[in-house]
């Protein structure tokens, strides 16, 4: 086998030229989709993060059949404080969440008492939901970077539209379960710079403002925002979650609770599905220019030692070590081209986020771009590379393994 390396390695330098040209080709298509998937989910994992720590949290947890009547956001249907304690419970003993918050949620009428629109609120733990939304104070563009009692935080859109400021008096009226109306006095605490889905547009009170405006007689929750310790357990921790809340049963033996992960509650999840695709229509390029620059050489590397390949043939050499020849020809080229792009890209990544590029997107301006080279997907590049070059060099390498001695040698 070492000997073959050394024949094939010995092949690739008689023609240099053609040689260095399909490795330039190789290397820059590595480089062009290892940048692009290092860039690309770097952009993906911070608008992840921007989302789930702005408002939606890693996971959620409802009544059952609260999600398929959200829009309406069902008072009827929160949890009450037993089945609050069971599910605070559960959360405690699973070593993988970091922090839950509680929430109320609720739409109501806003008044400024000069104009009155509707508005959606949260009602939350300040602590709680700072834990499990930390980015959520961030996004306060004017005010107090809390959520007192007595004062309300406005989504900027509403803000804007109904001229209030921080200080400004406001009235909300809601209706509680029981279909009775009540109005509670706030504050304008801040105003929310809005984010990308439904969650862009809601205010937020202190929960015992928003069970006060309710009059519940005892709080009752609307949903439970998870934060995991370590975002790439999520499938793991939502399923651990998911066995155990499985096991609350209502007395007709249905199910009690539902758990969602953020890609079901969000709709950027969309979009980062199409740039999973972006990255697979990128990687298909890859083989393209892998498959023709090496199926290309090799084929002419074929018709260029005709004479070779019979003389060898002649002498007894066997077509199955004829067409290992060219098969490890491909292989290096593959390889080597592989390595060379891998390094290559590692440098134009390191020099990316060395030079402290930014970006606007939407309201947020001084993004970092940033180039994170996964591994594991460096491998995946590689292994592509390889495997299509071999694959490239089987055509050819069949088609010299069962050339006829006698013509090859006779050949002009």
């Amino acid at each position: 086998m070492a000997n073959l390396f050394k024949i094939a390695a010995r092949n690739l330098l008689r023609y240099k030229r053609r040689t260095i040209l399909t490795l330039g080709l190789i290397v820059i298509g590595v480089v062009f989709v290892a940048v692009f998937v290092g860039v690309t989910d770097s952009f993906k994992s911070m608008m992840i993060g921007q989302i789930t720590d702005s408002y939606i949290g890693h996971l959620q947890i409802h009544r059952k059949g609260y999600l398929a009547a959200i829009d309406t956001l069902p008072l009827n249907m929160n949890l009450r404080s037993k089945a609050y304690g069971k599910i605070e419970t559960i959360l405690n003993d699973i070593p993988g969440v970091e922090a839950h918050s509680p929430r109320i949620k609720l739409g109501g009428m806003f008044s400024n008492f000069t104009e009155t629109t509707s508005i959606r609120l949260n009602g939350v733990d300040p602590e709680k939901e700072t834990r499990t939304s930390p980015l959520l104070m961030s996004r306060v563009i004017d005010g107090e970077k809390d959520v007192a009692k007595g004062k309300i935080l406005v989504p900027e859109l509403l803000a804007r539209g109904m001229k209030v400021k921080v200080g400004d008096p406001a009235v909300v009226i809601a209706t509680n379960k029981d279909g009775s109306v009540n109005g509670k006095q706030f504050v304008v605490g801040g105003i929310l710079e809005g984010v990308t889905g439904p969650g862009g547009r809601d205010g937020y009170v202190h929960i015992e403002d928003a069970a006060d405006l309710l009059r519940m007689d005892e709080m009752e929750i609307s949903e439970i925002a998870l934060r995991i310790r370590d975002f790439g357990r999520l499938p793991a921790v939502f399923k651990d979650i998911g066995e155990r809340l499985s096991q609350e049963k209502n007395p007709a033996g249905q199910p009690m609770f539902e758990v969602h992960t953020w890609e079901t509650l969000s709709p950027f999840y969309n979009i980062a599905r199409m740039i999973d695709l972006m990255t697979v229509f990128i990687k298909i390029m890859l083989v393209a220019i892998v498959l023709v620059s090496i199926m290309n050489v090799m084929i002419m590397a074929v018709y260029e030692r005709v004479r070779e390949i019979g003389t060898i043939a002649a002498m007894g050499t066997p077509p199955r070590r004829i067409m290992s020849l060219f098969l490890v020809e491909g292989f290096l080229m593959g390889a080597i081209g592989a390595v060379l792009g891998i390094i290559l890209s590692m440098g134009i990544a390191f020099a990316l986020n060395l030079s402290k590029i930014t970006f606007d997107f939407g309201r947020q301006t001084g993004l970092p771009l940033t180039a994170r080279l996964n591994p594991g997907e460096l491998l995946v590049v590689a292994g592509i590379v390889i495997v299509v070059a071999v694959a490239a060099s089987l055509q050819p390498s069949m088609k010299a393994a069962r050339m006829d001695p006698i013509q090859a040698l006779g050949h002009v």
